[in-house]
């Protein structure tokens, strides 16, 4: 007696791009239980049976879902409040919001917040003084918007936080005597304000109320990042650094298990503020847990702070404008030991090292934690990795790592880093995705949002093109090909997730996620990428219009 089967549905498109070089291009591809059956023509997909077709997409172009493999939840939490970016964006409604190009502008929208909401504290997030000069921004600043309120803006970067003073009180570092790099002083002795790094910032967190949105999002931002998420075409995507308590994990299983949930989420564990073996303990924990819509039981380690930010760890001959040298977040010991547990406990671990000093730091503990505990087919991730030069990526090779390289920043940041914080040579060579790729390096792409926009065609277009903002090219060596570009934003940043088996191209037997577009990148000129138009998705067999 045969067992009945749930019913077979075969989508029809002008082009099914599939990842796959067997079948590379397709017209249909059947699907059945949220997983695909077979793509190709549709008199062989017929064989499967008795099935439905459905033509919505027949003047539109799949590809494989998009796999952002560096995001945070956050992008959706933080649009509560007041976006204070230099740049244009938009809210995960569809809705464009206008930038603050001027410091002044910045508290003027904080203003704005502030008289919209009568009491509580004021919040802005995506600030970033870099593009305004030398000028930043003091705890007296946000006194303007309020003395008797606690007033926090987030810095694009995530790395660093402005206060005012109510707020600085109320974290305890209104005082003199305070000498750490982390506590810009003012004339007077006092701090500054500006807060760099997780132990400066997390004090402040709580009294400017950023603690839940900063660290994990919540119910509504977790939503609100979903709309993101079909709005770029995206069906798999990181938490990269999250706390994962039970109350926060309760969260994210019962949402991520509703019917009409769009995304697959793959949250990290940070190690911040916890031991190597609480870290490991936790993961093993954690990936227990896991279920199709939720992966657990990775870690985030991070090694130093942002470039732009002058928070991150340079190697000789350090930043260009002459600023000391950035912070660590992590010490050696501590990234080894996280580095060898984890091995041996098959966890994988994602490092965030943004100056090439710290990457050098991740590739030495990687080194010496491999010697004492091997594992083939780890997959261990260097996140950001931007200053990597051909040596490092050669090492990273040899050691069996990934990396996923922040190519946003050519646009978001190019000028600056060309003019202020590294200097045209180094500027050329950032995100080098062409040196990668030779060396051997598995690689993927990622915009970190909301550090900058959850878009990966828009990732895609910055490692192809290497445009900055202002027009100009930075490392036309470096570029990569729009292929290689596509398969970093599907096949590649699943494979640095270990999820290469299930996501990121079209075929048999995987997910049945699809990105689909208006527009076909595969014709499309490469400077059109980020033009493209996306429709929507579909994840595990259910459809999502944008």
């Amino acid at each position: 007696m045969s067992t009945p089967r749930d019913p077979i549905t075969i989508f029809a498109a002008r082009r099914i791009i599939t990842m796959n070089p067997a079948r590379p291009t397709a017209t249909h591809v059947a699907v059945r239980e949220g997983r695909i059956l077979g793509v190709g023509p549709l008199a062989e997909l017929a064989g499967w049976g008795p099935h439905t077709l459905d033509e919505r997409f027949a003047d539109r172009v799949l590809m494989p879902g998009l796999v952002e493999g560096h995001s945070h939840l956050m992008a959706g939490t933080l649009w509560r409040h007041a976006y204070c970016g230099c740049f244009d964006a938009t809210d995960p409604d569809g809705r464009r919001v206008a930038g603050s190009p001027s410091i002044d502008a910045m508290l003027s929208t904080l203003s704005e917040a502030a008289a919209t909401q009568p009491d509580g504290p004021v919040v802005g997030w995506g600030f970033d003084p870099i593009y305004f000069g030398s000028r930043r921004c003091t705890r007296a600043d946000l006194d303007r918007v309020s003395t008797t309120r606690p007033v926090g803006v987030l810095h694009a970067s995530g790395h660093i936080l402005n206060v005012n003073t109510v707020a600085l009180q109320a974290a305890g570092f209104l005082r003199a005597g305070i000498d750490h790099p982390a506590f810009p002083l003012g004339a007077d002795g006092l701090p500054t304000g500006e807060l760099k790094g997780p132990e400066a910032m997390l004090p402040a967190l709580d009294p400017v109320g950023l603690n839940r949105s900063f660290l994990s999002g919540d119910e509504s931002g977790i939503r609100a990042f979903g709309r993101l998420a079909v709005r770029a075409g995206v069906t798999t995507a990181t938490d990269l650094a999250a706390t994962l308590l039970d109350p926060e994990l309760d969260t994210l299983l019962r949402l991520t298990g509703e019917a009409d949930y769009p995304v697959r989420l793959v949250p990290l564990l940070r190690m911040i503020g916890i031991s190597p073996a609480q870290a490991v303990e936790r993961a093993v924990a954690l990936r227990a847990r896991s279920t199709d819509q939720l992966r657990l039981g990775r870690i985030k380690v991070v090694a130093d702070g942002s470039i732009q930010g002058f928070s991150a760890r340079l190697r000789w001959p350090g930043y260009y404008n002459g600023a000391p040298n950035g912070l660590w977040y992590a010490a050696p010991e501590a990234m080894r030991e996280g580095y060898e547990r984890a091995l041996a406990a098959g966890i994988q671990v994602h490092t965030h090292t943004n100056g090439d000093e710290a990457t050098a730091l991740a590739l030495d503990c990687m080194d010496a934690a491999l010697a004492r505990q091997p594992r083939a087919d780890h997959r261990f991730t260097l996140q950001h990795a931007q200053l990597a030069d051909a040596a490092q990526f050669r090492r990273m090779r040899a050691l069996g790592l990934s990396v996923n390289l922040f190519a946003n920043h050519l646009y978001y940041w190019g000028d600056q880093h060309a003019a202020i914080t590294v200097g045209p040579e180094r500027a050329a060579r950032m995100n080098a995705g062409r040196s990668a790729l030779d060396a051997g390096v598995p690689l993927a792409i990622h915009s970190d949002a909301p550090i900058t926009p959850l878009a990966p065609l828009f990732t895609a277009w910055c490692a192809v093109n290497r445009v900055s903002a202002s027009g100009q090219v930075l490392g036309e060596a470096e570029r990569i090909t729009v292929p290689e570009a596509l398969h970093a934003i599907t096949l590649g940043a699943a494979a640095t997730l270990h999820l290469d088996g299930e996501i990121g191209s079209i075929a048999c037997g995987k997910r049945a996620d699809f990105c689909v577009l208006d527009d076909d990148p595969v014709s499309a000129a490469p400077e059109a990428l980020k033009d493209l138009r996306v429709w929507g998705t579909v994840q595990g067999g259910r459809v999502f219009q944008a």
